[in-house]
């Protein structure tokens, strides 16, 4: 499970350190790729290839099934972390998400591992503020 909130620094060549807490469940491989709200999402490949599943077995017949298959895998990235726990963000994905600025924020989303620039985190999480108290029964009855 992935929690908390990180700012580790992009280098020049477009690589960042996971945080250490993350590092053993992403250490086998991990699938990078655009996520909803101008971040990227960080996959164990495990939970990718489960994940993908679904789509898989979606018809393809339908053309937001065609159109969400062809964002998720066109920008994905697989990555195996180097041994002190880097990875590079693809320049694609860079762009993507707006890290240009060499910052960065790395949250636990739970079952992923997401990458912000601080700029829209920061707007982000200042929008969901005041619906979050509200949100749970919504969303998770009972929760």
């Amino acid at each position: 499970m992935f929690l908390g909130t990180h700012t580790p620094k992009l280098d020049e060549k477009g690589r960042i350190f996971l945080p250490a807490k993350f590092r053993d469940e992403l250490a086998g491989g991990l699938v990078i790729t655009r996520a909803q709200d101008r971040c990227l999402a960080i996959y164990p490949q495990e939970t990718f290839v489960e994940m993908t599943k679904s789509m898989v077995a979606a018809p393809t017949s339908v053309k937001q099934v065609r159109d969400f298959q062809r964002m998720l895998a066109a920008s994905a990235s697989d990555e195996v972390p180097d041994k002190q726990g880097r990875i590079t963000i693809p320049t694609q994905l860079r762009g993507y998400a707006g890290l240009d600025s060499g910052e960065c924020v790395v949250v636990g989303a739970i079952n992923r591992v997401e990458v912000w620039s601080p700029a829209a985190w920061e707007e982000y999480s200042a929008a969901q503020e005041d619906v979050f108290a509200e949100m749970n029964e919504e969303v998770f009855p009972g929760f």
